[in-house]
């Protein structure tokens, strides 16, 4: 027998858009149901964003340790090894940290939670059945998520052809392993299998490495890559993966230089993620060529009341980005008439090293967009934290309006760039001018001194940059 239980809101789907729309609405008042089959957090907080970035800082303390003679510290030994099962067991338990967290705060707000698949119903209302429950809300948010794209011919194994969710698994590095796919992920994967020992190349079939990103940024990485010795193929599409002796892989290519291949123990496919929308356009949900949810402004699809958010939409697939829409989805079920999100100005960060950070225009999507731009652009060479730290490599770039200098992009590669960018953003989504940039004290020493040195020297009056 269905049981029925109704609600101001049902959400679909518990990764960070879900259960960031449960959380608001219930804070605002709001009954509110989430349908999850697995654990609340989604692919975020499960097989993607936080463990991807916690074993991003296992290597970074590997590369630290490593690097311990330079500072005066002795080791143990001259040359730090790795223990992945270990690491894999302390990113598992910050996972179970988070996890209990969330469903902590969902229990505390009375957010009804239904741990079962759930599926969007034709007809009249806004209805989703999960299981043996029939949940109806006045409004409906879906926040179903996505997966790993594969490759046509490519499928994934597990063992020797990988998806992100395995890489983040792996308890053993490859001796040898070929990454398809050189944008946000493929260069995380990268960066991080190199540091953990393994012969790395990336195959990226677009011009250059994370195509959409500041040009001079992309290439910038390019070369700490190969330095690194981390061979980068871009404008190479693959053809086809065959088996080689031993149980090795041969990875074949097509490239500037025609056709060529590696031979590999594993093939890591990162060539971005597909929206789980099955079943939604039956339901009356309008769907794009792309498969992802059409919505207006307020992230309301073509049917009143029922929502979409996260990376069922045809946005950057980022958590902030999801929570961002939870909140304009939930005001507009409220009837708050929400401000819809700039995602011109939405910040991006991308852990690899040297991690790479923006926010903003490029000065390439700047000019495609017939403004008239100057730029300025500082190394991290001459910055006394960088230095201290040991890490000189990277620079922040700044976009700005030929004539007003009001900021347009921010850009940065190097050190804790990822942290760095949150000015930046808050400097481009107020529209501040480097003026406005160049009044601000900034503490020494501190990376962040090169962001204001940066904006001084736009106007012509920089002191150190």
């Amino acid at each position: 027998m269905v049981q029925t239980e109704r609600f101001d809101v049902v959400v679909l789907g518990g990764g960070p858009g879900g259960y960031a729309a449960a959380l608001y609405g219930a804070a605002a008042g709001l009954s509110v149901a989430v349908v999850e089959e697995r654990r609340l957090g989604g692919t975020c907080l499960h097989q993607g964003c936080v463990p991807a970035k916690e074993l991003l800082q296992t290597a970074e303390v590997l590369r630290t340790v490593r690097r311990a003679a330079e500072f005066g510290v002795g080791a143990a030994e001259p040359d730090a090894t790795l223990d992945l099962v270990v690491s894999q067991a302390r990113k598992q338990s910050v996972v179970e940290k988070l996890a209990k967290g969330v469903e902590g705060l969902c229990k505390a707000r009375r957010v009804r939670v239904v741990a079962a698949r759930g599926t969007l119903v034709d007809g009249p209302g806004h209805v989703v059945r999960a299981g043996d429950v029939e949940l109806v809300g006045d409004a409906v948010v879906l926040a179903t998520g996505s997966v790993p794209r594969a490759l046509p011919g490519i499928g994934f194994d597990g063992v020797r052809i990988l998806s992100s969710d395995h890489v983040l698994a792996m308890e053993q590095v490859p001796g040898r392993v070929a990454i398809v796919g050189g944008g946000a992920i493929g260069c995380e994967f990268a960066s991080m299998l190199d540091d953990f020992g393994a012969a790395v190349t990336v195959v990226e079939a677009a011009p250059r490495l994370l195509p959409g990103v500041d040009a001079q940024a992309a290439e910038f990485l390019s070369r700490r890559f190969r330095a690194r010795g981390i061979a980068v193929l871009p404008d190479t599409r693959t053809t086809g993966v065959d088996d080689a002796p031993d149980g090795a892989l041969e990875l074949r290519y097509e490239g500037p230089d025609g056709a060529g291949s590696v031979t590999v123990d594993q093939v890591v496919v990162s060539v971005g993620r597909a929206p789980r929308t099955d079943g939604f356009a039956a339901a009356g949900v309008e769907l794009l060529a792309s498969g992802h949810v059409r919505t207006d402004a307020t992230m309301q699809t073509a049917v009143p009341g029922v929502y979409a958010v996260g990376d069922i939409v045809d946005t950057p697939q980022l958590a902030h980005v999801g929570f961002a829409e939870a909140i304009v989805a939930v005001q507009a079920i409220l009837g708050e008439d929400p401000d819809p999100v700039d995602y011109d100005t939405v910040p991006w960060g991308i852990y690899c090293h040297p991690e790479v950070a923006w926010a903003g225009l490029t000065e390439a999507a700047a000019r495609d967009r017939g403004l008239d731009v100057v730029t300025t652009l500082h190394r991290f060479g001459g910055n006394s934290r960088a230095l201290i730290m040991g890490e000189p490599d990277g620079f922040v770039k700044l976009v700005a309006d030929a004539a007003t200098h009001t900021l347009l992009g921010v850009h940065v590669v190097g050190p804790w760039a990822t942290e760095l960018v949150a000015e930046g953003y808050l400097a481009v989504n107020w529209e501040a001018t480097t003026d406005d940039i160049g009044r601000l004290i900034h503490a020494h020493p501190t990376l962040s001194e090169l962001f204001g040195e940066s904006a001084l020297a736009l106007g012509g009056r920089g002191l150190h940059a």
